[in-house]
């Protein structure tokens, strides 16, 4: 991050009304140019983090913005940019609703406004259409990898400790999160078999999915929102069936991001598992948020992938200034991992886990 920070400048913020649904407000001067950054949803956990660094880091470089809050809906966000272009902003920066957006890099390329696309893959014809548009994210595969790596060492050092009705075989739950999303699609699918793959070297079963007759073997956050509330809501019903006292309790929870893990566990609770001592089960999740590291260090979940927010926000800063001092969107990049074909930067994952 300091290399990717080096040489901005701190200057004066000023301030520029923008209207239409905006959420935050920040003061600057009528000098500099003028963004608006479009958030998919303010209550994502990740997501919130994410912006809280970016403000600081849009404030340092002297840049006037307005954040806007989608809150999960598309139009809604189409309807705030449409706004802040007609307000003369010079860049936008969007954490898209949907991941086909392409209306909204036609739009951009419309009005000539340079586009920085984030957190939330957009598909690679969206940067393709406008080449003044660019994505910052991460390897849609390298969670889940990281994931089942974490898990599968987990389970073959703790099997007997795990299984708990003693059949051989772990059951589990996974949690994808939103259906079509290539993030949520590369870690419900690598955690697992990554997860298949060192069980099976070591003479293990395979994974179990708790309910034979679901051959997607995941469950969806129906509301898109990779939410908290959506995990609790499957736990409550599913540890109603499968239980302790029924002798088939889920002893394994996978969850796409920590929010949703966080939401298992809150169900956990309500049957006696994962309060920090006593009866658990495994549970893992990817953001490293802090109210996740809050519940690894108290003994309440086993693990997640760090997705780091800061150098996230750094990156989309580092782009920004490009059009702040009217050189190349991709400009100075060279020391980020950029796909070959398209200006897609990614931003490496890590393992977090108690051994932290």
């Amino acid at each position: 991050m300091n290399k990717v920070l080096k040489g901005i400048a701190l200057g004066v913020m000023s301030f520029a009304t923008l209207t239409g649904c905006a959420s935050d407000t920040n003061n600057s001067t009528e000098d500099g140019i003028k963004a608006g950054v479009f958030y998919y949803n303010f209550s994502d956990i990740y997501i919130s983090t994410v912006r809280a660094n970016m403000d600081d880091m849009l404030e340092d470089l002297g840049m006037n913005f307005q954040n806007y809050d989608a809150s999960g809906n598309q139009a809604t966000q189409m309807d705030q940019i449409n706004t802040a272009i007609a307000n003369q902003v010079d860049l936008l920066i969007v954490n898209p609703v949907e991941i086909t957006s392409i209306d909204i890099a036609e739009i951009a390329k419309a009005a000539g406004i340079p586009v920085i696309f984030f957190n939330r893959e957009v598909t690679d014809d969206v940067i393709l259409s406008y080449d003044n548009s660019a994505y910052i994210g991460t390897s849609s595969t390298e969670a889940g990898h990281l994931q089942g790596a974490m898990i599968g060492e987990y389970l073959l050092d703790n099997y007997d400790l795990v299984d708990l009705n003693g059949d051989g075989e772990i059951s589990y739950v996974m949690f994808k999160g939103q259906e079509g999303n290539v993030e949520a699609d590369g870690r419900t699918k690598y955690s697992v078999e990554d997860t298949d793959a060192q069980l099976v070297a070591a003479g293990k079963p395979k994974l179990a999915f708790y309910d034979d007759k679901n051959t997607a073997k995941y469950l969806v956050d129906q509301g898109g929102n990779w939410s908290a509330q959506a995990a609790t809501d499957y736990m409550n019903v599913i540890l109603a069936e499968y239980s302790e006292a029924n002798g088939n309790m889920i002893e394994l929870v996978i969850a796409n991001n920590d929010g949703m893990a966080e939401g298992a566990i809150s169900a956990l609770h309500n049957v006696g598992f994962n309060t920090g001592s006593g009866k658990s089960i495994p549970v893992y999740g990817v953001d490293a948020t802090d109210s996740a590291k809050q519940l690894i260090a108290e003994g309440k979940m086993t693990g997640t992938v760090m997705q780091d927010a800061q150098a996230m926000a750094a990156a989309v800063t580092h782009l920004a200034k490009n059009v702040m001092n009217g050189e190349d969107l991709m400009a100075h990049t060279e020391e980020y991992n950029v796909d070959a074909t398209v200006d897609k930067i990614r931003v490496p994952y890590s393992i977090y886990s108690a051994a932290q």
